[in-house]
């Protein structure tokens, strides 16, 4: 099959290219609410440890997932993500009424709130999307996913700060909200064929432990999803040591604005190439060359020398993101559409919940061990978990499923 630029591939088919079209609206408004809610929290109280808890209340609701993803599975997925978007935009507007320290209740409250709509919102999405695109661009549309939400981790917090600026929180909540209700409106104009989900059979706890099951049973998800875990946990240690290697290379904290932005270019990059090397490698080499790339780069922060930091931030966005558009896109292929939602929804949380375990044990670490050797030590963990991803061979279909379109057909 003759290769294509990802961009083209993706914005050829309707349906990808309106959900990408959705996650960008959607995502420039959330990028800019995360860092006006903390800094809004700061103005008004003062606290570092207050405007902490935004990011907690958003993140929180995550560690449910496997619960709040068979939402996803019981309802049509569409509908599902017009009410959802429809709802967080009249949601936000609340927080126009945030004016005093004392009203922060109501803050945190929606944040939370908006974190487990966001779940449920993108293990819906994620079963969307494999229900309704050639199971040929799904490795596409995953790597382009993730170039959007890079670039709007670029643009959008500049944008947001300029509004929280001129007309405070509730301005970049009005952005948020407006974003939402946009969002939705392509959701309408989406024509996906989709059929009613059969009655639940089993409760609720039932239905988390079978999409448990099927993840776990699965020879080819469960070691990517585990792979996947230990990788944000090692990134997360690893992005807490990142004041400690910018102080050992005699730069001002603002240096790190910087090395996210290359590794924010490096992550644009693979999110490109993600499509084509996936149809050319399958999920579990592709995430093991990721994986191994990370290793080095990680390792090689110890280093105090800023050309090797510059190539170790690009290195690193090319290699964790490889990781997690692998696991995804797994997911996708290897899911029956029944349990897609809390399957996603569940693959997410064992792979992004050790991430803030890291950030924390990074945390506490970096004041006990010098963070070279730390550096040193992620850098075998990250090489020990490729090695023995690609000593993984299971039955090859991770390749042949993504090959071609012609080998495949919608899912």
């Amino acid at each position: 099959m003759t290769t294509r630029w990802t961009a083209v591939r993706v914005l050829r088919d309707r349906t990808a290219g309106r959900c990408l079209t959705a996650v960008v609206v959607s995502g420039f408004g959330t990028s800019a609410l995360w860092l006006a809610s903390g800094v809004w929290v700061k103005d008004l109280t003062g606290s570092d440890g207050l405007a902490a808890l935004c990011l907690l209340a958003m993140w929180a609701p995550t560690l449910a997932g496997p619960l709040l993803g068979t939402l996803a599975d019981r309802h049509r997925r569409r509908p599902l993500l017009v009410a959802l978007s429809l709802f967080m935009g009249v949601l936000l507007l609340t927080l126009c009424a945030v004016d005093a320290p004392g009203e922060l209740w109501l803050l945190y409250a929606v944040l939370f709130v908006y974190g487990a709509a966001g779940t449920v919102h993108d293990a819906a999405e994620s079963a969307l999307v494999a229900g309704s695109v050639d199971r040929s661009l799904l490795g596409d549309f995953n790597g382009l996913r993730m170039t959007a939400n890079e670039g709007m981790k670029l643009l959008a917090p500049l944008a947001g700060a300029g509004l929280y600026t001129a007309y405070g929180g509730p301005g970049v909540a009005v952005l948020d909200a407006a974003s939402f209700v946009a969002a939705a409106l392509v959701y309408l104009s989406l024509r996906v064929r989709e059929e009613r989900p059969a009655p639940a059979r089993e409760g609720g706890r039932s239905a988390v432990a079978e999409g448990v099951r099927h993840l776990w049973g699965d020879a080819v998800l469960r070691p990517l999803v585990l792979a996947g875990g230990v990788t944000m946990l090692c990134a997360g240690v690893s992005g807490a040591l990142t004041y400690a290697v910018i102080e050992d290379l005699g730069h001002s904290p603002a240096y790190a604005g910087v090395l996210y932005a290359v590794q924010g270019a490096g992550s644009v990059t693979v999110g490109l190439l993600s499509g084509p090397a996936l149809r050319r490698l399958g999920a579990r080499r592709f995430a093991a060359y990721g994986i191994s790339l990370l290793a080095v780069a990680v390792a090689l922060r110890a280093v105090p020398y800023d050309p090797a930091a510059w190539a170790c931030a690009a290195a690193i966005g090319v290699g964790l993101p490889a990781a997690l558009i692998a696991v995804l896109t797994g997911v996708q292929q290897h899911t029956p559409d029944p349990l897609l939602g809390r399957v996603t929804a569940t693959a997410d949380t064992l792979v992004y919940t050790p991430n803030v375990i890291g950030l924390a044990a990074g945390a506490v670490l970096v004041e006990l061990l010098g963070h070279r050797a730390q550096l040193a030590a992620l850098g075998v963990v990250l090489g020990m978990t490729a090695a023995v991803l690609l000593g993984r061979r299971p039955a090859g279909a991770d390749r042949t499923a993504a090959r071609s379109a012609s080998d495949a057909s919608p899912a």
